[in-house]
């Protein structure tokens, strides 16, 4: 005679199957059945409560981004259900495995337009890979199971939708899953032999050519590095893939676009030759002109030509289409390309040096990230909010490949810092962490520093206060229009975190952010450090002036050194003439 457990008990015993060892969430009537069996299992799976649906989805989705497992969430029935969206949209654009369970009205009184009744296949339809509502109970761990393979096989959004009655009902105990039969490998084709020739002939005659990869070569840091070295050409990446290769190192230029650095833009829009590996960044046309060689290495055939002309097209995996690649390549002894660029960084980062110990009211940026990078742990966690604070962090933060950041990349939601830094936690609990918001994120989700309190988890929030939408005020002022909705009234989010049971710290002075972050990195919970920060546009570097041109007078350029305090800051052209770049 077999033995019975409900099948909301069967469902969480699947997700155990699948080492999922916690859950994020907030409770409501509809979602009772799985609430009790979250409690008669709690000494194997966590129940993490937070104080809204969106920081449950959005924790799912950041800690699936820095683990590569799956991150689970749920809503009940009606607003915890929508409350999701956001942040399995979040999932849905990063390519996460996320999966999301949705409580339902019990099944006698579905289609009676009954209290919270809300027909939610069709809401999730968009967001998903895989989208169900579960009709008996015997199929729940069945379909929670499929769930959770269809989310990791299409790297995206799961939603699987569990009336109410469902879950409470008796079912045998002899459903297995498939986590132990699943395998999911990266069975690319391999890099065609003339295709490899062909792209390291444009490589290794082209007088400026330039490595630019994304996520997809994050596990061929090794490669990337070896056929720089002996090609001599400088590296670049996409903002997300930041932290594939240490940031100190001389031939990698970080990013282009506005959440870039200076070395990034000059490095693409110069470039006469680029290798594009591992990413689908859509700013290339913008930086790399149309007349650029182009080879392009992708494992979706969709992604080759989708945002450059190609003349050489590779589909097969990063890692190995490099190592083809350095078998064939012989050695460059110097291209002249290459040293203006790493002198080109060096005066990048000598003139960044310059703002970080002004002792001024209110705070450079500046010297809040030379705090953060001064505390960080090498293996620290970053969890990086939109707008202003995301150009700042991807600029500023000095990162080592042992270290994780996490942002929301494609979708771009504020908010998504506070919420992916206690998934960070939960997942990497021995590991340093720290949120890094502006005012304007910070204030869509501050109420779950309650959820870092009740879990005491030791996490670093830091708060940018420039009372502005800063980002937004910028794309104003280029448009250029009148500062409208982007103005924020001042709060002391330091003492309001003291009120929710965290150590808090406002901070008006260089004095004051020493002292905050030597406290911090030793406190026994968690911290919020509000920062007062100018209200400063950060450099726009898709946009230098910083030399006459045909679009630019002297005056214009005077306005600009004024405005952004460009003094030191050497046009790339001076480096090209300075090595002979032809």
């Amino acid at each position: 005679m077999s033995t019975k457990i409900n099948a909301s008990d069967a469902m969480i015993k699947v997700l155990e199957d699948w080492h999922v060892d916690h859950i994020f969430g907030l409770p409501g009537g509809s979602f009772d059945s799985t609430m009790n069996a979250l409690h008669n299992r709690q000494k194997t799976m966590k129940y993490i409560q937070v104080r809204h649906e969106e920081v449950g989805a959005i924790a799912a989705s950041g800690e699936a981004k820095l683990t590569g497992k799956i991150g689970v969430t749920f809503g009940s029935a009606g607003p915890g259900a929508v409350h999701l969206l956001n942040g399995l949209y979040d999932a849905k654009y990063d390519h996460a495995p996320v999966l999301a369970i949705v409580a339902q009205v019990p099944t006698s009184i579905m289609n009676t337009d009954y209290f919270q009744e809300l027909n939610e296949n069709p809401m999730f339809e968009d967001v998903s890979v895989y989208n169900r509502t579960v009709m008996t109970a015997e199929q729940l761990p069945l379909v929670i199971d499929q769930a959770i393979r269809q989310a990791y096989e299409n790297s995206g959004v799961a939603v699987v939708t569990i009336p109410k009655d469902l879950g409470w009902t008796e079912i045998d105990d002899n459903f297995e899953s498939t986590a132990d039969k699943f395998t999911f490998t990266d069975n690319y084709p391999l890099p065609n032999e003339d295709a490899v020739k062909k792209a390291v002939d444009i490589l290794t005659n082209a007088k400026k050519p330039l490595i630019y990869f994304g996520v997809g070569a994050k596990k061929a840091a090794k490669e990337l590095k070896q056929l720089s070295d002996q090609l001599k050409i400088p590296l670049m990446s996409s903002a997300i893939a930041k932290g594939t290769l240490p940031d100190s190192d001389e031939a990698y230029m970080l990013s282009a676009g506005r959440v870039a650095a200076k070395t990034g833009v000059d490095a693409a829009s110069n470039a006469d030759a680029v290798l594009f590996i591992g990413t689908n960044m859509p700013f290339a046309p913008f930086f790399i002109k149309p007349d650029t060689k182009f080879v392009q290495v992708d494992v979706k055939p969709s992604n080759i030509g989708k945002r450059h002309h190609v003349d050489v097209g590779i589909l097969a995996d990063a890692k190995a289409t490099l190592q083809a690649m350095l078998k064939i390549a012989k050695p460059v002894a110097s291209r002249p390309f290459y040293d203006a660029l790493v002198a080109d960084k060096k005066n990048w980062n000598e003139w960044l040096t310059k703002f970080v110990d002004e002792d001024k009211t209110p705070l450079n940026v500046d010297s809040v990230f030379e705090q953060i990078n001064r505390i960080a742990d090498d293996d620290a966690i970053f969890s990086v909010d939109v707008g202003n604070v995301t150009i700042d962090s991807y600029r500023l933060l000095k990162m080592k490949t042992s270290q994780k950041i996490t942002t929301s990349a494609w979708y771009a939601t504020m908010g998504y810092g506070l919420p992916t830094s206690i998934a960070a936690k939960e997942s990497y609990p021995d590991r340093q962490v720290f949120s890094i918001s502006g005012d304007g994120g910070f204030t869509m989700v501050m109420q779950d520093i309650l959820t870092q309190v009740k879990y005491n988890e030791k996490i670093i929030n830091v708060v940018l206060t420039n009372k502005s939408l800063g980002f937004i005020e910028a794309e104003q002022d280029d448009t250029p229009q009148p500062h409208s909705g982007v103005d924020l009234i001042n709060a002391d989010f330091g003492d309001a975190a003291t009120a929710l049971g965290a150590k808090g710290y406002e901070v008006h002075t260089l004095t004051e952010l020493k002292q905050a972050f030597d406290e911090a990195k030793n406190a026994d919970g968690p911290v919020v450090i509000d920062v007062k920060i100018s209200d400063d546009r950060p450099l726009p570097v898709e946009q230098l002036v910083l030399e006459t041109d045909a679009n630019h007078t002297q005056a214009d350029v005077d306005a600009f050194t004024k405005k952004y305090r460009t003094e030191g800051l050497v046009p790339f052209s001076q480096f090209l003439k300075e090595f002979k770049v032809q």
